[in-house]
């Protein structure tokens, strides 16, 4: 499923993970068009050309199957609301994959079950009884959540009218090991032994089982796969399937994608895979060896009695190096030799950092080993709590009361909390003895707190927040608010932390006008609470405290490079790019700033080198490099036995708060799968599906032989401006450094740039200026995809849409799918180069048509 959804709230709550920032909505609210129940599909952000619900939240695609002519989409969906919840099956229906039809509510959740992910088949042999050989029954394997036990069990449903209407199994669950972790059967028939082969995730031990039936209802196991690869997050979404290597019908290999979150490569969700071999029973992946980092320069491996010339802070880091484990700490591996630094002295709650001696950058690449808690770095933050700061203080909640402030509900109370309540995490950050904590008898209640009228005089508004991450505008907010004329124009949520931070609103544009603040809390389930603090006007914007555990390369006093642990006590390879910092003097810092959950950090073997190393996630295959192409899978009994694919264009990190309504999420382009011998190795590679061409606006604008360079400039003009585009650009290297286009360009430096660097080899989408980014602190960035030229030149295919962009490098080997949220006026479309020049040989552009028309 991503039904980890679930298991994901819980296990939050075990391991406190505390980010650094609040979500934050800094511009005003504004209203999408037609945000009511009849969609207009001319909202803001609305994808043209991939599918969305017509309202309410959509994620992982289930039930692909094809069958009298028609391309079945089923999909996780609420029926209910626009966030995660009641989890049902969704439907829509293709002949192409590309013109949807949305379709009734397939599969319901009811009072005892939420439907989580799963597959459907056409049961040809009628081997269930459920219809006939001339009317076979269509049937959908689906994990089954018990929602009184939080059990994960295999079910069954039969459809005999083409998958329109739906019957659940009266026998089910089907099978049934007792596991909470147990879910997204993917079924098919293997036809060499005559029976149903169901490939099923063991999601937090890391390993896929695959299992045998003659019926769909009785199933013997036959083996199981991993850990392997990536296992950063939970194993989600398997899915497995032969496909002919470089078209060779004599040489079929088997691909089995295992999808993670978090722990992917680009961080959160993704689609891992591998390929090997089945032989009925077992799948066997092939060999890719074993790992060995570029060698250098140790600049640090704390073999020795003390740190030697690094200087520590705090108490977290003790007086030396660890030899391994500390008291109270599960197994550490993967450090090299005998020592290494480990800030779990005291446990978690000890914080500190350790800091390396002034050097001067003389090397290429910086390769070090870490490993402990996922914290990262946050820019802006600051390493110690301060005084707040100077201003006017609305409410500290420190009289015992809530003064003049109105409550409606339970879940506040009649007095302020002093601190955590029954059952609650340890809650921290808070000022004084007194709060707003709305975990009063648990996450069930519910209510709103808001405050008197008062006069913004000031630029900012500060305060402190957390607890749960459900923004304003979702349909169970936890969340603060501020009301100018009875209209939100700012909010705030917490990040599914109990530990409180600074969050601030500029409000210079709103001085003069009168505002109350209110605190919703309309959730009752995982982290359906929020914790406030000192709400106060300010001329000054509050800096957020560090709650990072990271290594950090510090030059000219600013954080330069950052990484951090993935919640393992297992180290692995990271790299930091010094190239930029050739000859500067340098720092490196190691931070524990976190006392919670997996509040500590573990570092081994800084080492200067030429060439970086590269980090099991990195070594790992992934069929999308983007940080939203999740929960993929493919069609079943397609034609001509192609192998079509398709994945929940969104990511885990920020699922619930990107900023659409009355739908949440969309569904990524179908795409043609194949494996191709790719600087000799098997990969599976992408490419939209040919009848996405059937919504090309002829003619396309095009551009021949242009020479960039040192410059960005427009591609064609305003022909190949537009928000949903389909470009195809071939470029010939020269000496640039990077090259590539700009899309959805525009007014305040607005553009998603497409590019590929010379010196890495490297495909790169960066979304830092794409637009709307403030809703998660994980949302700006860069992601790259190896991809090396092929006879001296670079091929790309763009898919824009309104809110997304698709890169498809090479010949497929390289794809990266990014959401971004620019102002629908950003439309503008350059090329450009940097640091030398680059050859433009052919571009062409087409608008593309919505599916719907």
């Amino acid at each position: 499923m991503s039904s980890g959804r679930v298991s994901r709230h819980a296990r939050t709550r075990m391991i406190a993970a505390v980010a650094t920032v609040c979500a934050l909505a800094a511009a005003p609210l504004a209203p999408q068009a037609n945000a009511a129940d009849n969609p207009s599909y001319s909202e803001t952000y609305r994808p043209q050309f991939h599918f969305t619900p017509e309202k309410n939240w959509m994620n992982d695609p289930n039930g692909l199957v094809y069958y009298k002519g028609e391309y079945h989409l089923f999909y996780q969906y609420n029926p209910d609301g626009n966030s995660w919840g009641d989890m049902s099956w969704g439907h829509a229906v293709s002949t192409d994959l590309v013109h949807w039809k949305q379709l009734p509510l397939a599969l319901s959740h009811d009072d005892q079950e939420m439907v989580f992910s799963g597959s459907a088949v056409v049961d040809r042999n009628n081997t269930t009884g459920y219809g006939t050989k001339k009317n076979p029954p269509m049937v959908a394997i689906y994990t089954s959540h018990s929602k009184e036990t939080g059990k994960q069990a295999q079910a069954l449903a039969y459809s005999t009218d083409r998958g329109r209407t739906w019957t659940k199994y009266q026998g089910n669950p089907v099978l049934d090991i007792g596991s909470t972790e147990f879910r997204d059967p993917k079924v098919q028939w293997y036809a060499p032994t005559k029976s149903w082969l169901m490939t099923v995730s063991l999601s937090t031990e890391h390993k896929v089982r695959f299992y045998s039936s003659k019926n769909l209802k009785d199933w013997s196991l036959l083996s199981e796969f991993g850990p392997a690869g990536a296992t950063g997050g939970v194993w989600e979404c398997p899915d497995l399937f032969p496909l002919a290597v470089d078209g060779d019908e004599n040489n079929i290999k088997w691909v089995l994608v295992v999808n993670i979150n978090p722990g992917g490569i680009a961080g959160g969700s993704a689609a891992q895979y591998f390929v090997g071999d089945f032989d009925g029973k077992k799948f066997t992946p092939e060999d890719k060896g074993t790992y060995t980092p570029p060698g250098g320069t140790v600049m640090q491996d704390f073999e020795g009695a003390d740190f030697g010339a690094w200087t520590t802070t705090g108490t977290a880091f003790g007086q030396a190096p660890a030899a391994g484990a500390l008291d109270g700490q599960g197994t550490v591996d993967g450090y090299d030799g005998k020592g290494l630094a480990n800030s779990f002295h005291a446990g978690d709650a000890s914080t500190g950092t350790l800091t390396s001696p002034s050097f001067t950058v003389d090397s290429p690449y910086l390769n070090f080993k870490v490993g402990g808690g996922r914290h990262p770095h946050v820019p802006g933050t600051a390493m110690e709590q301060g005084p707040p700061p100077e201003g006017t203080v609305l409410a500290d909640f420190e009289g015992g009361t809530y003064g003049d402030w109105t409550r409606t509900g339970d879940a506040f109370g009649t007095a302020p909390a002093t601190g955590t309540l029954p059952g609650q995490q340890e809650v921290s950050g808070f000022l004084g003895h007194g709060l707003v904590n709305s975990y009063l008898n648990g996450d069930s209640t519910t209510g709103t707190l808001t405050s008197p009228e008062f006069t913004i005089d000031k630029d900012h508004i500060n305060f402190l927040i957390g607890g749960g991450n459900h923004p304003a505008g979702s349909d169970n907010p936890t969340a603060v608010e501020l009301l100018v004329d009875g209209k939100v124009v700012r909010s705030a949520t917490g990040q599914d932390a109990e530990a409180l931070n600074w969050a601030s609103w500029d409000v210079s544009d709103l001085a003069g006008k009168k505002a109350q603040v209110r605190i919703v809390d309309d959730n009752t389930g995982g982290w359906g609470h929020l914790n406030v603090d000192h709400i106060m006007l300010s001329d000054t914007q509050a800096r957020p405290v560090s709650q990072e555990t990271s290594v950090n390369l510090i030059v000219d006093g600013q954080v330069v490079r950052s990484a951090t642990g993935s919640n393992s006590e297992t180290l692995d390879w990271a790299s930091f790019d010094m190239r930029p910092y050739a000859g500067k003097k340098a720092q490196l810092q190691i931070v524990d700033m976190n006392a919670a959950g997996w509040g500590h950090i573990l570092a081994d073997r800084f080492t200067a080198a030429d060439a970086p190393a590269k980090s099991v996630v990195q070594r790992a295959d992934w069929a999308d490099h983007g940080k939203d192409y999740y929960a993929a899978v493919s069609w079943e009994d397609a034609p001509g036995g192609k192998r079509y694919m398709i994945g929940w264009m969104n990511n885990w990190d920020y699922a619930g708060a990107i900023p659409t309504s009355p739908w949440r999420s969309a569904q990524s382009i179908p795409r043609e799968m194949a494996l191709r011998t790719v600087d000799g190795r098997v990969r599976l590679t992408s490419k939209p599906v040919n009848s996405l061409t059937s919504l090309r606006q002829d003619p396309p604008a095009s551009a021949t032989g242009v020479t960039v360079k040192n410059t960005s400039q427009p591609l064609i003009g305003p022909a190949a401006e537009g928000k949903a585009l389909d470009i195809e650009a071939t470029f010939s290297l020269k000496d640039a450094e990077r090259f590539g286009l700009k899309v959805r360009t525009g007014a305040g430096g607005e553009e998603t740039v497409i590019g590929y660097d010379t010196t890495t080899q490297e495909l790169y989408v960066d979304r830092t200026h794409s637009g709307a980014a403030d809703f998660s602190s994980s949302f700006p960035g860069v992601q790259t995809a190896p991809l090396k030229a092929t006879s001296g030149k670079v091929k790309l295919r763009i898919l824009v849409d309104w809110s997304s962009v698709e890169v498809f490098g090479g010949s497929g080997e390289a794809v990266i799918t990014d959401q971004i949220f620019p102002d629908p006026a950003s439309q503008g479309v350059q090329v450009f180069a940097e640091n030398g020049s680059v050859k433009l040989d052919q571009a062409r552009v087409w608008h593309l048509d919505s599916y719907r028309d």
